[in-house]
């Protein structure tokens, strides 16, 4: 006969199993779910555009963020992090990414929104490289999942530019 450490070890093992085999299942229903989030975001004001003491450029925005992720939540969303970046080109690097705002989005309830904000984060540039600059604006999301893999996405969108002189 077998003894109760051999039996409580079998119990255990195949618990430990059958649980990894339903959270895997549990993943992969994920990738069923139709996700068509949609965001729009408008410069309401550029508030200033300077060159700092040490001569790097700065800049402060008020935005206009609206945004329905609520497709991104199903029912093995435990939240989702977004973030808007101000993304341009310099001679020096190929791509800057500025992030502007984020947020925790903790139920799907908070997942359509909008919001006007002035910049979370400084927008600075290495160098002088602001003025007259064209930029997009990218809403980035990270969806994190009660089990399985973190996945990220991002909506682009082109077509802001900053003004030729400092204010």
């Amino acid at each position: 006969m077998h003894s109760f450490g051999y039996r409580a070890n079998a119990l255990l093992t195949f618990s430990v199993t059958a649980l990894a085999f339903i959270c895997a299942i549990a993943s992969f229903s994920d990738k069923f779910s139709n996700q068509n989030p949609s965001a729009e975001i408008q410069i309401l004001n550029i508030n200033r555009l300077k060159k700092q003491s040490y001569g790097n450029d700065e800049v402060s925005l008020t935005l206009d963020i609206s945004a329905d992720l609520q497709s991104l939540f199903t029912w093995n969303t435990k939240q989702v992090f977004a973030f808007v970046a101000a993304e341009y080109e310099t001679p020096m690097n190929s791509l800057n990414q500025v992030s502007l705002w984020d947020a925790i989005i903790p139920d799907k309830e908070h997942a359509k929104f909008r919001i006007q904000t002035s910049n979370k984060y400084r927008f600075i540039d290495q160098g002088h490289n602001l003025r007259g600059k064209e930029f997009n604006l990218t809403l980035h999301w990270h969806v994190m999942p009660k089990t399985g893999k973190m996945f990220a996405d991002k909506i682009v969108m082109p077509g802001y530019s900053l003004p030729d002189a400092y204010k």
